[in-house]
């Protein structure tokens, strides 16, 4: 009897012998696995790679016991001059340093100094870099010749008491040199007095200014960086005072914001905060209105789209004050516009109650009134259950056509035809950018990364839960960013192509998938495939939480993931966030033997690689997971939020994972092994191509049809990261294997991954038997208007 390796956690001393004999006898290639002192250093620790921990940030990933943050808070007066498409605005800033130091100046963010035409960032717009010249470039260089006059221009800067403040301005930073030092505790109050013209955003770019609708006449206003300031003062690197060159976001400081916007009276505004004049400003219908949403169970049109649609025709003279305010926040952004529908509806996070709402003009109803407010609320809630609860009182969408995100507060798009139809790709492009935004509150409002640093902490964390939510909204959401398999033609490039996610932000290319989707899809592996779902959740729960409210750095995400968990992790930071080497695990060889009493009977079997595509149906693992969880989506909790597409689209079918079946089996006795006679040994030959090790993951299919799946530990790669031999044991004959059957380590080459499996049709067999179709398809408007008769 011959006995299999070690598959088995142990064996008894009785096969010892027996186990070597059959090794030497049959696996000679196994010397291989002999590390000879050339195993690499990829499961070495990151040591000193990461910051030493201090009295300020822990070993383990936490706050320490002197840890301290500044604050800062802001009471503003602004106007917005809809004539002059101008804003003009007073703030009083109280800086507290809660630091340890004495500061001699503060330093403070111009972001609308971005759009200086005589500012070296408009030398350095990467877009343009090394394009030949074209008709586009000409348009550019037009368009900037508008831009003439933009900029902050700062009126008056005073202390409290109205006497001069000496300050300098450096591009997007502004330094203001203190009559005397500010001591540690201490606070100092100052006050701006600044104006500055706005920009359309739509033809020129930019987070924030306006958009104009030639139609009828009206803008759609969003203010975001309108105000000067504060940088962080911070215990890891001082003044954070790199230059806004508008790739790398925000590094702010929490406070609080009490704000005063004098707008057109037929304006609705929406903002940062709760508003404390509701009454003064509102219509007594709208009000009466807004107080029925507070206990709603379905979004309420406060805002009514027919009052909008009058509203754009009229065009008020006059003017009203909103005020807002906002407790512990980092930043404050508003909009404003006559074009504005308005509804909300409340959700509950542990008993509280939070205000979703969302506002859009008549462009965006068709989309936005049914699904914008729920998305929302499913939204907080989500994260909430993974992150922290969610702890301000509102939480809003804005329709914008752009992407921004806020305290409280995000601009989206999500524009229906001119029909009210739309495409589904409309539909789950703006469910995508509003859960996406709107998770923003979480990454870095709350857990308040650095992203003019670090881009990845709040983009790809932010993803991640994105992901998550998407996949609780609908088993069948076509999310792009969280499964490993979209992301493999991204690590496909060349070498050269690819950069860490640990790169600052200013530096990256391929910004979208090195920022967002490669640190979302990182997050996933590790919570589906390496640490599980019980440990990775609760870890992540443990970083937020220890965060919230604080500046984390990339150290202390590491730590915390490894602290709370107990499972080392620094040989899945140093390949998924400080090197480039893409996942690529080979089968090289399989051979078969059939275990038969008393003799050794040898089958050799031919290795045969084959392209596997994506079955029809496929699903990938969190999607299976969920489904095994019981876990029940919004779609099915809200059949409202079931249209035309969620019957278009079919469902995909269901795949289980078998259980190891060897889980748990410690040693095998003489009689029981007796009874493997006729059973068989499969050794099989592994390589890692790619040079990120990873854990291998098999499914055997057998010949009865069923099939099973082993999960081989990554820690098989540490004394050899570029080959390995394991022997399996199976009362069943194996006649295909395939590696990553769920597509979860986004292994990059398929066509090694299979064993005597069949090879599908290509690409371009599959394009030209599927061409007419297609085409058929886009012709005669989207789906809706077919199925409307075109009209």
């Amino acid at each position: 009897m011959i006995l299999t390796t070690s598959i088995f956690k142990s064996c008894t001393k009785a096969f010892t012998f027996i186990l070597l004999f059959f090794s030497a006898f049959t696996f000679s290639q196994n010397i291989q696995n002999n590390p000879q002192a050339n195993h690499g250093n990829k499961f070495e620790q990151l040591g000193t790679i990461l910051p030493s921990p201090n009295e300020y940030r822990t070993a383990s990933g936490a706050p320490g016991n002197k840890y301290w943050q500044q604050r800062a808070d802001y009471d503003i007066d602004v106007t917005l001059d809809e004539k002059n498409l101008t804003i003009i605005g007073s703030e009083l800033v109280t800086y507290y340093n809660n630091s340890p130091d004495v500061l001699n100046y503060l330093w403070l963010q111009l972001d609308e100094n971005q759009h200086d035409p005589n500012s070296f960032i408009q030398t350095i717009d990467e877009t343009k870099l090394n394009e030949p010249f074209t008709d586009q470039n000409l348009k550019n260089l037009k368009a900037k010749e508008n831009l003439a006059g933009l900029g902050d221009k700062i009126d008056a800067i005073t202390d409290e008491t109205g006497k001069v403040l000496k300050f300098t301005i450096n591009e997007t930073m502004l330094r203001i040199d203190l009559p005397k030092p500010l001591v540690s505790k201490g606070k100092v109050k100052f006050k701006i007095k600044w104006h500055y013209k706005m920009i359309n955003r739509i033809e020129y770019g930019g987070r924030g200014g306006y958009e104009y609708f030639p139609e009828d006449g009206n803008h759609l206003f969003t203010l975001s960086q309108w105000y000067p300031r504060m940088c962080v003062y911070s215990d890891f690197q001082g003044w954070q005072n790199k230059q806004f060159t508008g790739r790398g976001e925000f590094a702010l400081a929490f406070g609080n914001f009490k704000v005063k916007m004098t707008v057109p009276s037929d304006h609705l505004v929406c903002s940062t905060g709760e508003c404390q004049n509701y009454q003064q400003v509102l219509s007594p219908a709208q009000f009466a209105r807004w107080q029925k949403a507070q206990t709603a169970t379905e979004p309420v049109e406060i805002g009514l789209l027919a009052d909008a649609v009058a509203a754009e025709k009229t065009k008020a003279t006059g003017t009203k004050t909103w005020v807002f305010k906002a407790d512990s926040v980092r930043d404050f952004a508003w909009g404003s516009s006559r074009k504005y529908c308005w509804d909300a509806m409340p959700t509950f996070v542990e008993g509280k109650k939070i205000m979703c709402m969302s506002f859009y003009g008549k462009e965006a109803y068709g989309l936005y009134r049914k699904y914008s407010t729920k998305v929302i609320a499913h939204t907080i809630k989500t994260y909430s259950k993974y992150t922290i609860p969610y702890p301000y009182p509102v939480a809003q969408s804005i329709e914008a056509a752009n992407g921004m995100e806020y305290p409280m507060i995000c601009f989206n798009f999500g524009r229906t035809e001119k029909d009210g139809t739309y495409t589904e790709g409309s539909k789950n492009g703006m469910i995508l950018v509003i859960i996406h935004e709107v998770g923003h509150n979480f990454f870095p409002m709350i857990i308040n990364s650095d992203e003019r640093q670090w881009t990845w902490m709040d983009e790809g964390l932010n993803t991640f839960m994105q992901f998550i939510t998407e996949q609780e909204w609908d088993y069948n959401y076509p999310s792009q960013r969280g499964p490993a398999h979209k992301m493999v033609d991204y690590f496909r490039l060349p070498k050269n192509q690819l950069e860490p996610i640990m790169v600052n932000s200013e530096n990256i290319n391929n910004f979208g998938a090195n920022a967002y989707g490669k640190p979302a899809t990182a997050l996933t592996v590790l919570r589906e495939t390496v640490m599980g779902r019980e440990l990775f959740d609760f870890a992540f729960k443990q970083y937020c939480t220890r965060w919230a409210f604080k500046h984390p750095e990339p150290a202390d995400f590491f730590r915390s993931m490894e602290d709370a968990s107990a499972v080392d992790l620094d040989w899945f930071w140093r390949g998924w966030f400080y090197d480039t080497d893409p996942v690529d695990i080979s089968i090289d060889t399989v051979k078969a033997f059939t275990l038969v009493k008393g003799e050794k009977v040898k089958i050799q079997m031919d290795t045969v690689y084959s392209y596997l595509k994506q079955p029809k149906g496929f699903e990938f693992i969190t999607q299976i997971r969920n489904k095994q969880s019981g876990l029940k989506p919004m779609v099915d909790i809200d059949t409202t939020l079931r249209d035309f597409y969620y019957h278009y689209k079919p469902n995909p079918a269901y795949v289980k994972e078998v259980k190891n079946r060897y889980d748990g089996m410690e040693q095998i006795s003489d009689s029981a092994f007796a009874k493997q006679n006729g059973n068989y040994l499969y050794e099989i030959k592994f390589s890692n191509k790619g040079g990120c090790v990873m854990p291998v993951i098999i499914q055997f299919n057998y010949s009865d049809g069923s099939s099973e799946i082993e999960r081989l530990h990554v820690y098989i790669w540490r004394k050899n990261e570029k080959e390995i031999t394991r022997t399996f044991l199976k009362n069943k004959k194996v006649v295909s294997i395939l590696l990553d059957p769920y597509k979860e380590t986004a292994d990059i080459n398929e066509k090694n991954n299979a064993w005597n499996l069949k090879a599908e049709p290509g690409k371009f067999e599959l394009f030209k038997a599927k061409t007419g179709a297609t085409r058929g398809q886009s012709a005669g408007g989207n789906p809706m208007q077919k199925a409307a008769g075109g009209k």
